[in-house]
């Protein structure tokens, strides 16, 4: 696994009691967790503007990345493409939004058309989501 300590240090991010747990949490997740369920799931880490501050940190630096699902919330997942910073993220990928369990999963190997926009548009992220069945659902 990897060190939760190592991108923490490689992110310019201090090592903080919650921010390990946060991150932790986030490592053992195979879809994209909202914030809501982290304040369920993780204890001890204070209240909801420190997970909020924490989560807002982690997107800055290139750690975690948020997509939007169905319903509406935001849902943090952890960004695996090693240049992904402050500067840029490398999230163009289409995230998947089961319609039976509800989970939301990045699928790291699908990736984005190219989109043409107008001429004097300029793009600050893109976001695909496809809904369906996963395939824990579909057995």
């Amino acid at each position: 696994m990897i060190q939760v300590e190592t991108i923490l240090k490689n992110s310019g991010l201090r090592k903080t009691v919650a921010r390990i747990k946060v991150l932790e949490y986030l490592l053992k997740q195979n879809s994209a967790i909202s914030q809501p369920e982290l304040e369920k799931n993780v204890n001890d880490i204070g209240d909801r503007v420190t997970l909020y501050r924490i989560l807002h940190s982690f997107e800055e630096n290139g750690i975690v990345h948020k997509v939007l699902d169905s319903s509406g919330t935001f849902r943090y997942a952890l960004c695996v493409h090693d240049n992904c910073s402050n500067e840029s993220h490398q999230h163009e990928h289409i995230h998947f939004d089961c319609e039976v369990c509800g989970t939301v999963r990045c699928l790291d190997n699908v990736f984005l058309p190219d989109i043409q926009l107008p001429e004097n548009y300029k793009v600050s992220e893109i976001q695909f989501i496809a809904k369906g069945t996963c395939p824990s659902c579909i057995k």
